[in-house]
């Protein structure tokens, strides 16, 4: 089985008018993308952010849960946020999961949209079951991703689409969603 990766990308991300911005991070993406990354066994969740006072942020938050009052006030915490770690650029990921694994991982973006290199879940879940190259999937913030930092990975999610109109979920639902899809159990097949 390949070994799954994340990162929350906060540069370069599009607003809602077409412009390219850098987003500030939120601390319920810190927390609660770092507890279902581990729930479904993530190697690492990195958040990726070009300010320096914004990667001392999340360091500072999560030094708090991870030796700080916070490690002996909620444990549970504690072991979440040893899969996070923060990066400066998504080049910065890959070239962690490069160390870590050997090789270069495949990058699989998501979007509300679809692409030519648009897969399923059920394809992109059978690479991870029976692949051996790692894989990293990245989330956008904002209103997403800009399209020439996409046309540089090997795959784009297929959208999540609900049962209403409706399609602007908050990043942390995404995740949760997409790795549901992704390493979530069967129940579907279950009796």
């Amino acid at each position: 089985m390949a070994n799954l990766y994340i990162g929350l990308v906060h540069y370069p991300i599009m607003n809602k008018h077409g412009e390219i911005i850098t987003t500030a991070i939120t601390n319920y993406d810190i927390h609660d993308i770092a507890r279902a990354a581990i729930t479904y066994d993530v190697s690492n969740y990195f958040v990726i952010h070009t300010i320096p006072a914004q990667r001392d942020m999340v360091t500072s938050i999560m030094e708090h849960w991870k030796t700080g009052f916070g490690s002996v006030y909620n444990p549970d915490r504690k072991e979440a946020f040893f899969g996070v770690e923060v990066v400066n650029s998504i080049r910065m990921a890959l070239e962690r999961i490069k160390e870590k694994e050997n090789e270069m991982p495949i990058v699989v973006t998501t979007d509300a949209r679809t692409y030519e290199n648009t897969i399923t879940y059920a394809s992109m879940r059978k690479k991870l079951e029976t692949g051996t190259r790692p894989v990293l999937v990245l989330f956008g913030t904002g209103y997403g991703m800009t399209q020439e930092t996409m046309k540089k990975f090997d795959y784009i999610l297929e959208p999540i689409y609900g049962h209403g109109a409706y399609n602007h979920l908050s990043v942390r639902s995404a995740v949760s969603i997409i790795l549901d899809r992704l390493r979530g159990e069967l129940w579907w097949e279950k009796h």
